[in-house]
């Protein structure tokens, strides 16, 4: 009464009215619920309510009253510890009122009982009479809610406990944008922007220097702020009241009161993916990604040692990558996982799992270093599969190529073929570590595109919408296996044969002796009959790698599937080195200006075959008609001079391409 009224009532009553303080008038900005209670008018249920409900609890004591300090430990804590869960204590405000009445304080009785009970957050003495402490009063047991102490710091030991610590260790290494193991000055500035948003002034950063070099031996290295003088700081900051900075950081990356990371932070709900779009990484999203390739890639070598893929890992609390993802992406020599690997394995997870990618980055601090809302910026959900097929064109990056084959017929090898894995370094991978993924990039007309293979296991009647659900068909049999054929075609013709997905024939092993197949069709009669390019002769049993030339043939008809690039595909020869004559005359057929004089061409021309259809049917003079058809006439031959001058230019371009070409 006296906090709402700032007077001493003359007439107090057994129990107050609950009183709610608005928001705008806390410090917090959280408004607050006060409920009184008294033994003279409520029951023990009725308190044992309240107790359940309460985000923290005041005991009331009169310092000047030895068996009201007492009654403290042997009933009101006993009995708010006997209606609330061990795991989640509600935190306790002791209050010493009437402070006006006595000379002394009654702190050196009630520091015992604040150790013996790790739920009382603190003690305030004060006088209802005088106005003394009431408002700070309120002002702790809100803080006692929203930047409590025992989640952070253990008083018996006088130190931060485990989680805390695990906590802000991770802090600090996202932090380290040059994981140099020290906070440097313009670290700590983009730190204290971060969470504070306000710089700290020269002065006042050697301030805090000073104090961390006083304190704590080896707190300060090179002129910046270790680990060690990193946490020293926040224990400074316990100790001395201010958890309510400790919790700021805490909570702007992305801990919870239970000192965990909140799902919303982990798990944006702000990315919905509809159905036929993929999700793939964005450009701010791989310059991130490879900003913390290159911190944590210390000997420069292009490749992540084991112990470097584990410190890279070090912010999050599990591995997230197992020993199978060696066998899904490129590697060095080494067995370790390359930068280009690096990358694509980041591709997939987001391909397939984008909440498992969204999760990781958050792991990372994405949202932070990049200073976006959320990490779901970092991904961008590509449009409708139909709406590509219909304008015959792809703003996507990522295509999947699911792989069909009997057992034996040579899939595993050519999914590691991919990664540059001839058959004898194949036979070193143990069974165990196989996976049924490989990622790799393709050059397609000079675009670098992720090309996706993934190992349908070769049960035939249950295949699910996941295993049919790709840009582009691979049947793989084996050459030198004559019954090897017949699964591919089953495969085709029950699940593929009237769809759009273009379909690719692979003949694997094919430097064994290639045997007739026992089917009624030969596998080029049967690519010839269903539209599909001729069998494509591939082994991995090479000295080297294996050649990719297939790869980028898998990753073309995936981009075009529709187009005039099918036709293409149905010869013999379907190159895209992009150095040849042939890839360069490619190019330049698919290029805008051509595309757009062809359309204009076929529209003058079609449009005068309808006049002149239209004007031979009707009553039309013949001077009306004449006019209209040399107009028309006009505008094609115009287009005529258009394809003609294009054709003349493409030809001595190439020429003189030729010409530089020999000289050089």
């Amino acid at each position: 009464m006296s906090l709402v009224s700032e007077e001493f009532p003359q007439v107090v009553p057994y129990r107050a009215e609950e009183i709610t303080i608005p928001a705008d008038v806390t410090p917090e900005r959280v408004p607050t619920h006060i409920v009184d209670y008294s033994e003279a008018e409520q029951t023990d249920e009725q308190l044992s309510s309240e107790i359940s409900k309460a985000n923290v609890i005041c005991i009331v004591y009169a310092v000047n009253n030895k068996k009201s300090i007492e009654k403290v430990t042997s009933h009101w804590i006993p009995l708010i510890n006997d209606n609330t869960d061990k795991d989640s204590r509600v935190p306790v405000i002791l209050v010493g009122n009437k402070s006006d009445l006595v000379e002394h304080s009654s702190m050196e009785t009630i520091l015992p009982v604040m150790n013996q009970y790790t739920e009382i957050e603190t003690c305030v003495e004060c006088s209802a009479k005088n106005l003394k402490n009431i408002s700070e009063l309120f002002y702790y047991a809100q803080k006692a809610v929203l930047h409590p102490t025992g989640p952070l710091y253990c008083p018996e030991e006088k130190q931060m406990k485990p989680a805390c610590i695990k906590a802000l260790t991770r802090i600090f290494k996202v932090s380290d944008l040059d994981n140099d193991g020290i906070l440097n000055d313009n670290e700590l500035n983009f730190f204290q922007r971060t969470c504070f948003n306000a710089p700290l002034v020269s002065q006042a950063l050697e301030d805090v220097k000073n104090v961390v070099r006083k304190n704590v031996i080896d707190g300060v290295c090179d002129n910046g702020l270790t680990l060690k003088g990193f946490l020293f700081l926040h224990t400074l900051f316990i100790q001395r009241g201010r958890h309510e900075t400790t919790w700021t950081v805490l909570r702007r990356f992305g801990y919870d009161d239970d000192l965990e990371l909140h799902q919303d932070y982990l798990f944006p709900l702000t990315l919905k993916v509809p159905p036929d779009c993929t999700t793939e990484l964005n450009h701010n999203a791989y310059l991130f990604l490879q900003s913390v390739f290159d911190k944590h890639d210390k000997d420069r070598d292009c490749a992540l040692s084991p112990e470097e893929l584990k410190d890279l890992f070090d912010v999050f609390p599990y591995m997230p990558w197992g020993p199978d993802v060696n066998n899904t992406v490129c590697t060095n020599d080494e067995g370790w996982i390359t930068y280009q690997g690096y990358l694509s394995q980041w591709t997939l997870t987001t391909y397939l799992d984008v909440q498992r990618c969204l999760e990781y980055l958050g792991y990372l601090g994405y949202s932070i270093i990049s200073e976006q809302e959320s990490q779901a910026v970092a991904i961008t959900v590509t449009r409708d599969k139909k709406i590509d097929l219909q304008k015959k064109q792809t703003q996507r990056s990522v295509f999947r190529c699911n792989v069909f084959g009997d057992s034996g017929s040579g899939k595993s090898g050519f999914l590691q073929a991919f990664l540059g894995r001839n058959l004898t370094r194949q036979n070193t991978v143990s069974e165990e570590h196989m996976s049924y993924y490989a990622i790799s990039t393709a050059y397609v007309y000079g675009q670098e595109k992720y090309l996706l293979l993934h190992e349908v296991f070769p049960d035939f009647d249950v295949l699910s919408d996941t295993d049919l659900a790709c840009d582009i068909v691979c049947l793989v049999y084996d050459a030198s296996n004559p019954h090897s054929f017949e699964y591919c075609a089953r495969v085709f013709k029950q699940y593929f044969m009237d769809t759009k997905t273009p379909c690719m024939m692979i003949a694997a092993k094919s430097d064994l002796q290639e045997a007739k197949q026992l089917y009624a069709l030969t596998p080029l009669e049967f690519c010839r009959k269903h539209k599909m390019p001729p069998p494509q002769a591939f082994t991995c049993n090479t000295a080297d790698a294996p050649c990719k030339d297939i790869y980028t043939k898998l990753t073309t008809m995936a981009m075009h599937p529709d187009s005039e690039l099918l036709g293409h595909a149905r010869l013999r020869c379907m190159c895209t080195c992009n150095r040849c004559t042939f890839c360069h005359l490619q190019n330049f057929i698919n290029s805008e200006l051509v595309q757009t004089v062809k359309a204009k061409l076929y529209t003058a021309i079609l449009s005068r075959s309808l006049l002149f259809q239209r004007l031979s049917n009707s009553s039309v003079s013949q001077s009306s008609f004449t006019y209209v058809t040399q107009a028309d006439l006009k505008s094609s031959t115009f287009w005529l001079r258009v394809s003609a001058g294009a054709t003349v230019f493409a030809v001595l371009g190439f020429a003189m391409y030729r010409v530089l070409l020999k000289q050089r």
